[in-house]
């Protein structure tokens, strides 16, 4: 199915792992991240310098590790300026750093721009792509690639997906106007169409609501479906029934964490190759031939500054 943005100038473009390309122009990604600084207000505490709080306050990361960053200018003051080893603590004190990971790993495929105007982007991003820095991801997360490829630092995503998960992803390009197309999400006035390949499910009857409520569960990177009021909603329904694996449409009206793949474990068609539900496997790298079968198909909403309608669709295709 080919990728459509309807109505909008359409940018095309594609973004990989060494070179970038957009609208005919390509260039290598830069060899630092462009994501920018985060910030910690100084904790209250009986530091002596900004780099014993920061050595406490993020215990994970090495004091060399913090040394290292410092001599090379990336923590800065409130004004900008780089703090040194003897910079003294205060509490409330605003420190901006940039986020880093040692041997970060790579992330293979490429992302594909869909559409790109004044206000927003649509980016169609492969499986195993992080939306935004976390964990061991900085520079090798959507974000990243799309500012790179951008050269716009002023680029948010309105919504996010599961690192797992492929498809689309909706970025506001200005801060003026984002709030605007947040509060789309807000309001739940944006339809999301999801694909997912799952085990058949024959006695059930389909279209099909779930409701339930979900919470977090064990460990704390998991969700489970709990007793009490419902706070996630999803439909399914079946595209086609082919053996081994049902093709499903969802469509989540809430958009509680994990929430699809819970509900399709809930209702005993886990989907393929998802390695936390129903039952959480073990540590293994991740694996480009058999990627989580769920994409974010479309979107759907009115254009809150226009008053068209906008339609999105993605270009890829589960196998």
């Amino acid at each position: 199915m080919a990728a459509r943005a309807v109505p909008g100038r359409s940018v095309r473009g594609r973004v990989g792992g060494g070179r970038v390309t957009l609208a005919g122009v390509s260039r290598r990604p830069p060899a630092v991240s462009p994501i920018p600084a985060s910030t910690l207000h100084l904790p209250p505490g009986a530091w002596s310098t900004v780099l014993d709080c920061l050595c406490d306050h993020f215990a994970a990361i090495p004091r060399e590790r913090w040394l290292d960053r410092i001599a090379r200018g990336r923590v800065l003051d409130a004004r900008g300026v780089p703090i040194t080893p003897q910079t003294p603590y205060r509490e409330g004190m605003p420190v901006r750093y940039f986020r880093e990971v040692a041997q970060e790993p790579e992330v293979p495929g490429d992302v594909r721009i869909l559409h790109a105007d004044g206000h927003l982007l649509v980016a169609d991003k492969p499986p195993f792509l992080p939306v935004t820095p976390a964990g061991a991801y900085v520079a090798q997360t959507l974000l990243a690639r799309l500012m790179a490829a951008t050269g716009n630092p002023d680029l948010a995503p309105l919504h996010r997906l599961d690192r797992l998960t492929s498809g689309l992803v909706l970025f506001s390009v200005r801060p003026d106007t984002r709030d605007a197309y947040q509060r789309l999400f807000r309001e739940r006035r944006i339809g999301k169409t999801y694909e997912a390949l799952a085990p058949p499910l024959p006695a059930r009857e389909f279209p099909l609501v779930r409701r339930s409520r979900i919470e977090r569960g064990e460990p704390f990177f998991r969700m489970r479906e709990v007793p009490g009021e419902p706070n996630s909603e999803t439909r399914v329904e079946v595209i086609e029934r082919a053996a081994p694996l049902w093709r499903y449409r969802l469509s989540p009206v809430t958009g509680r964490k994990h929430q699809l793949r819970v509900h399709m474990a809930a209702l005993g068609a886990p989907i393929a190759n998802d390695p936390l539900y129903p039952q959480l496997a073990g540590p293994a790298p991740d694996d480009p031939a058999s990627p989580l079968q769920l994409l974010a198909r479309a979107l759907d909403f009115v254009d809150p500054l226009t008053g068209e309608p906008r339609h999105f669709e993605s270009g890829q295709l589960l196998r």
